[in-house]
């Protein structure tokens, strides 16, 4: 099985990047292969909404560092997407890749035919945010999985974490660390 993960948190040892950490360790250990990718690390734009994916080309047409990242979702069979949220939203680098994620949707997806070009691949989504009560930026992953799942995901599956600050090397709820590895071996049972 191949696992793309990104890391959209600017921190690189941020308590989103452990957690999907922790998830990158147990998928090996359970015989996947793993990448990951810290989004913060690349330079590359937003959608231009110039349509030329829709038009002239079944992939983002701009060229920059997000452009083998978008390969390499096309070639994975599972996508990790793991954000803090900040100001009740994912951040500006994991936002700036879904607005490119774009190019998955199909042409014939703007006349009511098929929305998708990506087929059966997995998402896991990986949310932090300070605040304790679940509740809160609640409707964050649904809206992102309504989209992911025009583009040809299924199965989207949350893993959250609430009440973590901003301090490094923060311990991670023993919890969440036992959802994020039901999950990896939930997705290599089935593989």
């Amino acid at each position: 099985m191949n696992i793309l993960m990104l890391l959209g948190s600017p921190r690189s040892q941020g308590n989103s990047a452990a957690i999907a950490a922790h998830f990158a360790k147990t998928a090996t250990a359970l015989g996947a292969e793993v990448r990951t990718v810290e989004l913060n690390g690349l330079s590359y734009r937003g959608c231009q909404a110039c349509y030329a994916c829709k038009t002239k080309a079944d992939r983002c047409v701009l060229q920059d560092d997000l452009s083998p990242v978008l390969a390499a979702v096309e070639a994975a069979d599972v996508l990790v997407l793991a954000t803090p949220i900040y100001f009740g939203d994912v951040t500006a680098q994991l936002k700036g890749f879904l607005d490119r994620s774009y190019a998955f949707l199909a042409p014939t997806y703007l006349t009511g035919g098929p929305k998708n070009r990506l087929n059966d691949k997995k998402l896991i989504f990986i949310q932090t945010q300070g605040n304790p009560d679940p509740s809160f930026f609640g409707g964050v992953f649904p809206r992102i999985n309504h989209f992911m799942e025009w583009m040809g995901f299924t199965d989207g599956q949350l893993i959250r974490a609430c009440g973590l600050g901003p301090q490094r090397g923060q311990e991670i709820p023993t919890q969440v660390l036992a959802e994020v590895e039901t999950a990896a071996r939930g997705l290599l049972a089935r593989a």
